[in-house]
């Protein structure tokens, strides 16, 4: 029963140590993960993410995580180079691309990355001026990130991207930029109001000069219908005066008149023509002999004739 129990015992703690030595053999790497496998203090290989397999007490497994890492680099003060003290901070992404490298060609390649920002920041905004390095900040990230990954990447590592978060000048710069950036508001204001009241008389005086030249154009052609109607009613009266003259000389014609009607006729029109006192009756030479007849039609009348005859003809002109 005894050398059993041994057995037993023997069995499990055998069992037992090749589960303890099979698990220290497996090892997952996570998808954001690559492993190192150093065999007796000699790199022998890199994991990818997924279950693998080392050997106990022999390999040693070293994770590197490849994630992008944000780096915040403390705030120092630069001098610009026109001579401000300005305080700056910034923001640095990385990210590692090679782990073999990122492990074994520096210590910490994160307090690495940092101080050599903060040197480069340095560098770089002393060479411009202040109103350049608050005016440029995309021209400095580019600047910065440039240099730090052309540095960085002997390490595996790569810079993606390098924000500025501020750029905070002393009190009194600060205070003589608001007074000069309210003045040049104050200027653009200024500006623009005279412009508008500018452009405001100028369309004015654009429309007084349309609405005078359509004013003329519609008396011009109020002028022009005018004539036009008149002359359309000249021509119509001509016309009608022409139509009555034919038919009144075609009814002439048609009834034959004699000389004695057409002195009664003429001698009947000369009171209309003397009604307007401002008329004036011309009685041409011919006249003498209407009023021979006429004299001639009056003696008949007293005679008591009923119906008494004008002569054809008319005695002679004096002249």
């Amino acid at each position: 029963m005894e050398n059993n129990v041994g057995m037993i015992i023997f069995v499990g703690v055998i069992v037992l140590f090749a589960f303890v030595v099979g698990s220290m053999g497996i090892r997952i790497i996570r998808p954001f993960e690559r492993g190192l496998v150093e065999r007796l203090g000699k790199f022998q290989r890199t994991l990818t993410p997924g279950l693998n397999l080392i050997l106990p007490f022999v390999d040693h497994l070293i994770k590197v995580d490849m994630r992008e890492v944000v780096l915040d680099v403390p705030p120092q003060l630069v001098i610009t180079r026109d001579n401000v003290n300005v305080e700056v901070d910034a923001i640095v992404y990385a990210q590692v691309t090679d782990p073999v490298r990122s492990r074994y060609e520096i210590s910490n390649y994160i307090m690495a990355a940092t101080k050599l920002a903060q040197t480069n920041l340095r560098n770089v905004l002393g060479e411009l001026t202040l109103d350049e390095c608050l005016s440029s900040r995309d021209t400095v990230n580019s600047q910065l990130r440039d240099v730090l990954d052309l540095a960085t990447d002997k390490w595996g590592v790569k810079v993606n991207r390098v924000e500025l978060q501020r750029i905070d000048p002393p009190a009194d710069i600060a205070e003589a930029m608001s007074r000069q950036m309210k003045a040049e508001r104050n200027k653009r204001a200024t500006i623009l109001e005279a412009e508008g009241i500018r452009q405001a008389d100028i369309n004015k005086a654009e429309g007084a000069r349309q609405a005078a030249i359509l004013v003329a154009e519609g008396e011009a052609q109020a002028v022009k219908t005018r004539a036009e109607a008149e002359k359309f009613r000249e021509i119509t009266v001509a016309e009608g005066e022409g139509k009555a003259i034919e038919t009144v000389f075609s009814a002439i014609h048609s009834g034959k008149p004699n000389s004695e009607l057409i002195t009664l006729r003429y001698l009947e029109m000369l009171p209309r023509l003397a009604d307007n006192p401002a008329n004036k009756i011309f009685i041409p030479i011919e006249s003498s002999g209407v009023m021979g007849a006429l004299a001639t039609f009056l003696e008949g009348a007293k005679t008591g004739n009923d119906s008494p005859k004008l002569s054809s003809k008319a005695p002679a002109s004096d002249n």
